[in-house]
């Protein structure tokens, strides 16, 4: 009374490997960005912040004399405090405050992706995503020898296990030449 078994075969599934932003291909984009749009690829750089993270801080969240963020982990439901770095808070501080507005300014990643995509044009550079500078931020601290746990911590990220899952091989990367 069973049916027969049957056999599917399984496609082959194609990963794109993300190219990760750099120090370099920010401050190029920077250069074509007004003050909260450059701020905004910086802080995620150097944060690691998702773009959702990034957009949804308020300038209470941020202390520029203290040289921290407190970054209100949307996927995973925690806060972080997240170091500020000098090249970060001078971004940050010349970014105009206006009442009732978000740092960023844009409420939603939808609202900030055509601007986004017209300072990548006027920049010339290679059309890399939000999410490419959190690559970046992963990339370039594992690149420079810092562990996967601190990794993990620093970024937000649930586990070190997704993050050695994801950015492992960037630790073996004989190409180290954009550090943050």
């Amino acid at each position: 009374g069973l049916c027969s078994k049957i056999s599917v075969k399984r496609f082959e599934v194609f990963t794109k490997v993300k190219k990760p932003a750099t120090i370099a291909w920010v401050r190029s984009f920077m250069g074509s960005a007004p003050p909260h749009l450059s701020g905004l690829a910086l802080f995620m750089l150097l944060t690691g912040a998702r773009v959702s993270e990034a957009l949804s801080v308020d300038w209470e969240d941020v202390d520029l004399e203290k040289r921290c963020a407190l970054i209100r982990q949307s996927k995973i439901g925690s806060e972080r405090l997240a170091h500020l770095p000098p090249e970060l808070v001078v971004a940050l501080a010349n970014i105009p405050k206006e009442p009732g507005r978000k740092v960023f300014r844009y409420t939603t990643k939808a609202a900030a992706d055509k601007s986004w995509r017209a300072a990548v044009q006027r920049a010339g550079i290679e059309p890399l995503s939000f999410h490419s500078c959190r690559h970046g931020f992963a990339t370039a601290l594992l690149r420079a020898g810092v562990d996967v746990m601190t990794v993990a911590k620093l970024g937000g990220w649930k586990n070190a296990q997704h993050v050695f899952q994801t950015y492992g091989h960037a630790s073996d990367d004989a190409t180290l030449t954009d550090r943050i």
